[in-house]
């Protein structure tokens, strides 16, 4: 089996010029990993800031989604 010689500087160019590619190819792709992450974020802290509040009557939840309809 032969092998390749590539110098370090060519090879990162190669490299970069490749990853640029990919991320110009999938941005749709890259955009919707990163709102889903963000999104995952905020529910999670909104998870948090709900455990310390006060549990309320599934009653009193009903009757305040009837009286905003």
């Amino acid at each position: 089996m032969s092998s390749i010689s590539i110098d370090d500087n060519k090879l990162k160019g190669l490299v970069k010029q490749a990853l640029l590619e990919v991320l110009q190819e999938s941005r749709g792709l890259l955009y919707d990993v990163v709102v889903e992450a963000v999104e995952d974020g905020a529910l999670a802290r909104a998870i948090k800031a709900a455990e310390d509040s006060p549990l309320v009557d599934k009653a009193e939840v009903i009757k305040a989604l009837e009286t905003e309809s």
